[in-house]
């Protein structure tokens, strides 16, 4: 079926493609609680404790299904084989081939989730044969007491971080930090970290599922059974020479892009919007995607357009390069393409 359908695809002008919508993916955590469903208003999942929403993913295990248009139905993985460059970008394509380089999600926390750590590219590749995992969180919402966890508070070494893991007292070396609304931290891959209780963040990361979890607050998952940890593994990844944590607070201007984080990986713009937007991606080859984190718009580009709330995500492709970003009435939005 899909063989005839692709054969269908590729006698269509490439010019048909247009910004996608996507079905939400959503995963219930352990750790999860409420906040996809009171403050994004995604609540047509029957999960309990919704730790995830999935918003864009090209992973094999969960790919996003587009939800809008006549590509409606069909997997993002799928339409990367038929559009190609036409979808994310000649560059993009040239190095990712048929794998979507980026997964975007939302995570509600009322828990800690586990310490933990991602290994680089080279380790990925050489035990996993996939990318390694380098993130960054925007926090939409925020307890009064919500904290982070960034890095470590001082130099240390492999010897004295096994002594603390082995001792039960790594909480001492980690740095804890206070998070509200409109935080950034970059957790580039090797960087030690955790999503502390209520919060409700944005994230974005390279397209992989690659967890080393090196600490789980000694808890049993409902039947009873502590979460494999991943001692030997992490070691390798961790970065014991960092010294930053990480953490900023964007001063925000409005209905202009302010950056907020460029890496190899991904180039992230934060929009506050309260009127129009024109936005020309004409020097830019790559894709472009929106996480809508507050309010509403609407993206409208060649007498057509698509509106997008909060909670939702929207997928540009890369052939088109020109477009303007209407506010509902307000709205913040973040914007990320590949450089």
């Amino acid at each position: 079926m899909f063989f005839l359908v692709s054969l269908f695809y590729k006698s269509l002008p490439m010019n048909e493609l247009y910004p996608l919508k996507f079905k939400p993916i959503f995963k219930e955590k352990i750790w999860g609680g409420n906040k996809i469903y009171e403050i994004l208003k995604q609540n047509f999942s029957p999960l309990p404790n919704c730790g995830e929403l999935w918003a864009i993913s090209g992973l094999e295990t969960d790919p996003s299904m587009v939800t809008n248009g006549f590509l409606k139905g069909n997997y993002l993985n799928e339409l990367l084989e038929v559009y190609m460059d036409d979808l994310v970008g000649e560059k993009v394509y040239e190095k990712h081939k048929e794998e979507f380089p980026l997964l975007f999600k939302f995570i509600n926390s009322e828990d800690y989730l586990s310490v933990q750590v991602h290994p680089g590219d080279n380790l990925a590749m050489k035990r996993h044969q996939c990318s390694g995992k380098t993130e960054m969180w925007y926090i939409i919402a925020a307890d009064d007491d919500a904290e982070m966890i960034s890095g470590f508070t001082k130099e240390t070494n492999p010897d004295e971080y096994l002594s603390h893991l082995q001792n039960k007292s790594l909480k001492e070396i980690l740095n804890f930090e206070k998070a509200r609304q409109g935080d950034v931290f970059f957790v580039p891959a090797g960087h030690v970290h955790a999503i502390g209780p209520g919060i409700l963040l944005a994230e974005i990361q390279q397209s992989s599922d690659i967890t080393y979890r090196i600490y789980d607050w000694d808890r049993f998952d409902p039947a009873g059974i502590q979460r494999e940890l991943h001692t030997e593994l992490a070691l390798d990844a961790i970065n014991f020479d960092e010294k930053e944590n990480y953490k900023m607070h964007p001063v925000v201007a409005k209905n202009r892009p302010v950056l907020i984080q460029k890496t190899d990986y991904f180039t992230v713009n934060l929009l506050d919007l309260d009127t129009k937007l024109e936005r020309d991606f004409i020097e830019v080859d790559s894709f472009v995607a929106y996480l809508c984190t507050e309010g509403a718009f609407t993206l409208a580009y060649a007498g057509k357009s698509e509106t997008i709330k909060m909670g939702e995500s929207l997928l540009v492709p890369a052939y088109i390069k020109e477009f303007e970003i209407v506010p509902e009435k307000t709205c913040k939005i973040l914007e990320t393409y590949i450089l």
